[in-house]
């Protein structure tokens, strides 16, 4: 492998930790192994902290590569709580809203996921790294600014129900969907549609056009991995 002139690197993206910080970890054994100061990464497709599952990352020449590689469906699985909203729509913040539920049926679920399919209309999470006037909108909601995000069309190729408990008022879906989907934003759209409110409490990315979480490295066995490939290094960059 060679590194300096470009690879891409699969890694299942750990729970609570950043997609910079797991670029950061890599990036820092491929720095020492090659014994350069600092190798050129980047990463493809941001995962929230909360979220785990299949993160790019490219090095060198590949991070050229970065704009087409974010621009592969993806799939994801999520588990969402009903009757509750938080102002991130996942548990990174505490309930701010709480909602009557008996009214949810499993019938009631599949009839409002239907309406998910196809182009739709969202609004991307307060909290996110998109760009208001050039800074990051999470960073301006910590701050207490107002800001107001506008609806995009995003994509929804497949959305379906893999489980319901109505004791718990917990379900689960699969969602294979388009570049800048957010799932959190689903969430809470889902949430509307059942009257219900509903923030996540569970995201895991199971795939990146055609590479599946299998097929990542963890990062606990990154040492492992790195320590028994053959490394090309070139004199000059």
């Amino acid at each position: 492998m060679n590194f300096q002139e470009g690879e891409i690197i699969y890694i299942n993206k750990p729970y609570r930790m950043s997609s910079f910080g797991a670029l950061a970890y890599v990036r820092t054994r491929l720095s020492r192994r090659l014994g350069v100061k600092r190798l050129k990464t980047g990463h493809a497709g941001t995962l929230d902290p909360l979220a785990t599952g299949v993160l790019i990352l490219c090095t060198g020449k590949a991070t050229k590569k970065i704009e087409s590689l974010q621009l592969q469906d993806k799939e994801y699985t999520a588990t969402l709580q009903l009757g509750a909203t938080t102002p991130s729509f996942d548990r990174e913040h505490e309930v701010d809203m709480t909602y009557p539920t008996s009214h949810i049926t499993r019938e009631l679920i599949e009839q409002a996921l239907q309406q998910f399919r196809g182009d739709i209309q969202q609004v991307p999470p307060l909290f996110s790294a998109v760009m208001v006037d050039g800074h990051r909108a999470y960073k301006l909601a910590r701050k207490g600014s107002d800001v107001e995000l506008k609806a995009k069309t995003v994509h929804i190729d497949e959305i379906e129900l893999t489980h319901f408990d109505p004791e718990s008022m917990q379900m689960s879906i699969r969602v294979a969907c388009g570049k800048g989907t957010y799932i959190r934003s689903l969430a809470r759209d889902i949430g509307a549609a059942l009257g219900s409110g509903a923030f996540l409490t569970a995201l895991c990315r199971t795939r990146v056009g055609n590479v599946r979480i299998e097929d990542c490295l963890t990062l606990d066995g990154f040492d492992e991995w790195l320590n028994i490939q053959n490394i090309e290094q070139q004199t000059s960059l």
